[in-house]
């Protein structure tokens, strides 16, 4: 009789494995570092904005090359929210003129978010009507409207212009909104080529429970593509905020001027043979926080909207 010396309960060890650090190539750190060299030309602007706002305009000629404010102030952004007088602004370097930021900033705000809701809206509209609706030479049609993205919108600007203007429309909210308010080429092929990924048959359960074709949008297309209509938002917005030459054209009324508008006008009062540096950057920095902040939060989601609909 053999006798089994095997211990079941002793089990093998496994061979310990040696993980070896991996080495990179030179191409790995060469995309580093071209990556770094690209992340700081992108940021330098910012940072030099931001310097240039915390700095006197005597310290800005004296050191215009340094690289951090010797002596910080906020006299700047005093400045531009109207919390100096003239003559202590004058002393300050300023050009000693008043910049009306909040009523600048509120015409912005309302010209972008009218714009916004517009755009979405019909252009939702009409991106379903060409990718779900069937109607003859829908297919032309939608190339025809496309070709309108090969258009430079200075073209359009004139003609635009001379409509505005016979309407009565000139410095006033309507004349600003309407000629983006409705719908863009970019705006309604972005929707369409998302509305086109989602199954036909959802539409088809919906006008077999008796909806017809605006419940259905309203009610079933809209909420599956609330990621796409919030890209399409913000970046309507961020367009519509950033906006100069249309609302130099028809905005030049003074409650009607938009904050864009408001700084270009700022930075050509040079009653002491220079601009108020130090108030515009700090208006500029102001003005840019709620589109940084908004595409801080939003970016990500941006981004990934983008590609999930350019790829169907």
């Amino acid at each position: 009789m053999t006798t089994d010396t095997h211990n079941p309960t002793t089990r093998t060890q496994p061979a310990e494995i040696k993980h070896s650090g991996r080495k990179h190539g030179p191409g790995f750190y060469v995309a580093w570092a071209v990556f770094i060299l690209i992340l700081l030309v992108t940021v330098f602007p910012f940072y030099w904005m931001l310097r240039t706002s915390f700095t006197s305009n005597g310290a800005l000629f004296a050191e215009p090359g340094a690289l951090w404010p010797s002596e910080p102030t906020l006299d700047g952004y005093r400045r531009v929210f109207g919390l100096t007088t003239p003559e202590e602004s004058i002393a300050q370097g300023g050009a000693g003129a008043s910049i009306n930021f909040w009523l600048y900033l509120r015409n912005s705000f309302i010209v972008a978010f009218f714009v916004t809701i517009g755009q979405v809206l019909f252009s939702a509209m009409a991106a379903y009507a060409f990718s779900r609706l069937t109607w003859r030479r829908r297919n032309l049609v939608f190339t025809i409207f496309l070709s309108a993205l090969m258009v430079p919108g200075i073209f359009t600007a004139i003609p635009n212009f001379v409509l505005i203007k016979d309407l009565g429309l000139l410095n006033t909210f309507p004349g600003l909104i309407l000629p983006t308010f409705f719908m863009t080429p970019f705006a309604i092929f972005f929707l369409r080529q998302f509305f086109l990924g989602i199954p036909k048959e959802i539409d088809e359960a919906a006008l077999i429970d008796g909806a017809g074709p605006f419940r259905v949008f309203f009610r079933v297309i809209v909420p599956m593509s609330s990621a796409p209509l919030t890209t399409l938002a913000v970046l309507t917005f961020i367009t519509s905020w950033n906006e100069y030459f249309w609302p130099l054209l028809v905005g030049q009324a003074d409650d009607v001027r938009v904050l864009t508008v408001a700084l270009g006008i700022f930075r050509s009062q040079t009653p002491q043979g220079s601009p108020d540096w130090s108030a515009l950057m700090a208006a500029t920095l102001v003005a840019a926080l709620p589109i940084m902040v908004l595409f801080g939060v939003l970016g990500k989601r941006i981004v990934n909207s983008i590609g999930f609909t350019g790829i169907k």
